[in-house]
């Protein structure tokens, strides 16, 4: 089974470089620019400076040239904020349409009576509704979401997942989830519609991956708010400034005050804010996530605890041989090889599992079974195994069984390692020959490699780990002690399921979980972040608000690294930017006061060649930056498990520090060569 490798394109590549170049002057729309108080004042200002420039023009003003200047890159620091989320638009838009290409024209196949496959109509998708059955035959595409009533096929999912190898789908239980768009391999399916056209599972996909529907998250709100409030405060600050400055008998030119207005608000994260958030869920696309909403992003990089099934999450969810226990005067060898040819045409995992192990322990081939008559597992026997042609009966089954069949008691060995073997959680096995007990296969129920590392890794993130699994507590005590859980819940129900987030959420914890089964709904709805598989049930996948198209449980590791990495590089530019807010006071503030203060000087640390290259530095460098930090702001600030404190200290030193020393460089190398073209 593999993936298809997806065709990632670069940050820059011209299919998304073109149109967003497009887009960056489409959104100077005031409806679209007011969504961001900090671009929409620049955008004010930028036509207050425009309108200054052309006065200046007409009436032959000194400041005519540098005003015209500072007007241009306050334009161009609207067009790169808006270039960048164009951007990250753009990459979602190139996945959005790699999904649309799947969608469904054909007619589809309406059952008159759904008991009767033979008969049937046909309709336009579009006119599908709800409710009704149709068929689906091997290589029709699915034509739209449904739930599968009748049969058992195998589908392609490439389209949607990027999954080579077909999966099987059947009714009843949780794979009976059909998504439009993908196709049909083999046999027929009886399917009722669960969605119309245009409200489908791909459509919503596309409208999620494409930003057509994503709405403000609420750290996006709160951080929006708090720099509208930074505006305000600065807006009066410069405002005031004019009354100053004739006081002391100076003229401030008001292009002057409208660039350092533009450098002090904090236009960077402004211009970045919906690049980081968009970009956010494109990651999560990558890993083959699809979120609802950005809210489920955001949650999921905040989670206190984990909640995560067992059975194909921590363990590989089918039992596997560990060991052989012999019985008294018995040999490993001889146990092994009896409990081998039993096990010969035992299609089980189990049953392969016994092969495999004694195989690499004693190097048995398969040959050793030929001519033999092989005793298949039955609900009346509860036992299997095989007669040889030399007349031995080899048997292996539960241990109450064996014991029956053998007539009597077992041995006090093969019972101390039954008790044994039960009580570390896993299952005993007792193998016989010719009614005489050799000894018992230790079958467990093994814990996937490096899922320990995995919950040590959370353990540093702070998330606290629970192990929920219907298994009985003594059971599911071994298993949590060899996965390294924190937590476990022993013989879970639904509502014990319920029960338990609702405890961890009113003591004031954000949980995530994932489920794909019906039985999973209530509990995927009430937990912050539910992870539903793409291959579970209908109403499990209108539970969660994200959904993993891989259908892989340990997926919440990535999406909680997802949700971290997105909390973290929005913490990280907001951080530059305000930084950067203070190096750009050095630079504009005293170029302004400068003749009339002169030991304002001694704050002109950059040495800038006269106070209009100044300005007009300062005013290039705003604008570049923004461009400069959009492969950060797309890619994301690179996250590594720690502790809240060392990461805080981490970010201040990065990009609190470096944002107060990146502008000094920057202005001054843009003062050099604006003097060195006599720009100002």
């Amino acid at each position: 089974m593999s993936k298809h490798a997806p065709t990632e394109m670069g940050l820059f590549s011209p299919v998304i470089l073109r149109p967003a170049i497009l887009q960056a002057f489409r959104k100077l729309d005031p409806r679209s620019l007011a969504r961001n108080p900090v671009i929409f004042s620049t955008a004010l200002v930028c036509v207050l400076a425009t309108v200054l420039v052309i006065r200046e023009g007409l009436t032959g003003g000194p400041v005519f040239w540098i005003g015209l200047q500072i007007a241009i890159w306050l334009w161009f620091t609207v067009l790169f904020a808006n270039f960048a989320e164009a951007v990250a638009e753009g990459r979602g838009k190139a996945r959005a349409d790699a999904f649309r290409s799947t969608r469904s024209s054909s007619l589809a196949k309406v059952l008159v009576d759904p008991a009767n496959r033979v008969v049937y109509g046909t309709k336009e998708v579009e006119l599908v509704e709800p409710g009704e059955v149709i068929l689906i035959e091997a290589g029709d595409i699915v034509p739209t979401d449904g739930e599968i009533i009748e049969g058992v096929a195998s589908v392609d999912e490439s389209a949607i997942t990027g999954e080579s190898a077909p999966v099987i789908r059947e009714s009843g239980g949780d794979r009976s989830s059909l998504t439009g768009g993908t196709r049909l391999v083999s046999d027929w399916l009886v399917v009722r519609v669960t969605a119309r056209q245009g409200e489908t599972f791909l459509d919503r996909m596309i409208a999620l991956v494409e930003g057509a529907k994503r709405q403000k998250t609420p750290n996006e709100i709160a951080l929006d708010i708090l720099l509208a409030a930074l505006t305000l405060v600065f807006l009066f600050v410069v405002v005031t400034l004019p009354f100053f400055a004739s006081w002391s008998g100076t003229t401030l030119p008001v292009i002057y005050l409208a660039a350092l207005f533009v450098t002090l608000i904090p236009t960077t994260i402004g211009g970045l804010l919906s690049a980081i958030g968009i970009a956010g869920m494109d990651r999560l696309v990558k890993a083959n996530v699809i979120a609802k909403s950005g809210r489920a992003v955001e949650a999921a990089g905040d989670i206190d605890v984990l909640l995560l099934d067992k059975t194909g999450t921590i363990t590989f969810g089918n039992r596997m041989a560990h060991a052989f226990e012999p019985a008294a005067n018995i040999s490993e060898r001889d146990l092994a090889e009896a409990a081998f040819l039993a096990s010969l045409s035992d299609d089980t995992p189990e049953g392969k599992s016994i092969v495999d192990l004694a195989a690499r322990r004693f190097g048995f081939e398969a040959a050793a079974g030929q001519g033999a008559v092989f005793v298949p597992f039955t609900a009346q026997t509860r036992m299997s195994g095989v007669d040889l042609p030399d007349g031995r009966a080899l048997r292996k089954g539960a241990s109450d069984t064996m014991a029956k069949l053998t007539g009597g008691a077992l041995s006090a060995v093969v019972e101390q390692a039954v008790r044994k073997i039960a009580s570390s959680g896993g299952t005993p096995l007792v193998v016989a020959r010719d009614n005489d007990v050799l000894g018992v296969v230790h079958l467990k129920d093994v814990v996937k490699p490096g899922i320990r590392e995995r919950f040590a890794e959370l353990r540093r993130m702070g998330i606290r780990t629970v192990m929920i699994t219907g298994d009985n507590p003594l059971t599911a005590a071994a298993i949590a002690a060899e996965a390294g859980v924190d937590d476990f819940l022993a013989e879970a129900t639904p509502e014990a399921k319920l029960a338990l987030i609702r405890k961890e959420q009113a003591e004031g914890r954000l949980v995530a979980m994932c489920g794909d089964g019906s039985n999973d709904a209530p509990a995927l709805a009430q937990a912050d972040v539910g992870v539903a598989m793409n291959s579970g049930t209908p109403a499990a996948k209108e539970a969660g608000n994200l959904i993993d198209l891989d259908s892989d449980p340990t997926k919440l590791i990535e999406i909680v690294m997802v949700g971290k990495q997105l909390l973290i590089s929005r913490g990280a530019l907001t951080t530059f930017s305000i930084a950067n807010d203070v190096a750009k006071y050095f630079a504009i503030l005293p170029a302004l006061f400068v003749t009339a203060y002169p030991g304002l000087a001694v704050l002109d640390v950059m040495g800038l060649g006269t106070p209009q290259s100044a300005i007009l530095s300062a005013i290039i460098f705003n604008a570049l930056v923004i461009v400069a930090l959009i492969p950060i702001a797309l890619k994301g600030v690179r996250y590594a498990p720690a502790s809240a404190a060392s990461l805080l200290g981490r970010n201040l030193l990065v990009y609190g520090l470096g944002g107060l020393i990146v502008p000094f460089i920057g202005i001054k190398a843009i003062d050099l060569i604006v003097d060195l073209l006599h720009l100002a």
